[in-house]
């Protein structure tokens, strides 16, 4: 396999997605310190986003992750951090969270599968599916695990292309499932260890 075939950074819609990934994790980063200094867990702002999120948190994390999981881009890494952050049973967030994403990528499969090709080039347009193919031709289900992990790069895309080819079904579910699995377990971690060190939980 040559080196051309395997750099996925010449696709700009892949560099785009990293740079904005890496932007998210600056400003986080910069909040988090601010936060930290302000003593932000103790204001009545803080006090009440909690309350809020603790009312409808889990409801509104399955729609943002099933939105997020349908090509909208709602950030769901971000929002189930930012859910942990507030202190929400950690492991149904975690659940609720994979379970919302891996029914919205089985809609995006489905849809692709069921409408074909037009469907699927109106939705991501003819060179990013022919850019998409090349990288499943070369790579396959290693490329769908991968950008599965990896939470700023967009594996709503890769579920269209699955559902066009008509890849099994099953192993698109346990795909789809696992490394979500693992991606929400490891953020959700994260924003409860944020939200213990800026003094919310």
């Amino acid at each position: 396999m040559s080196k051309e075939r395997l750099d996925l950074l010449r696709f700009s819609w892949v560099r785009s997605s990293i740079v904005l990934g890496l932007l998210v994790v600056l400003v986080c980063g910069i909040l988090l310190i601010l936060f930290e200094w302000f003593d932000f867990g103790t204001t009545s702002w803080s006090l009440n986003m909690k309350s809020f999120v603790v009312r409808y948190g889990m409801a509104g994390i399955f729609v943002a992750t099933f939105l997020a999981g349908t090509l909208i881009p709602l950030g769901s890494p971000a929002l189930v951090a930012v859910v942990a952050f507030y202190g929400m049973p950690k492991i149904l967030l975690v659940f609720v969270a994979t379970a919302g994403f891996t029914l919205g990528m089985m809609t995006n499969y489905g849809l692709a599968r069921y409408l074909g090709r037009p469907y699927v080039l109106k939705r991501i347009g003819a060179k990013k599916l022919e850019d998409i193919s090349n990288l499943w031709d070369s790579w396959g289900w290693p490329l769908y695990v991968g950008f599965g992990l990896i939470p700023v790069l967009p594996v709503e895309l890769l579920a269209l292309v699955c559902g066009l080819l008509r890849r099994r079904l099953e192993t698109f579910f346990a795909l789809t499932f696992l490394p979500r699995l693992i991606l929400f377990t490891i953020l959700v971690y994260l924003g409860e260890q944020a939200g213990m060190w800026i003094g919310v939980l």
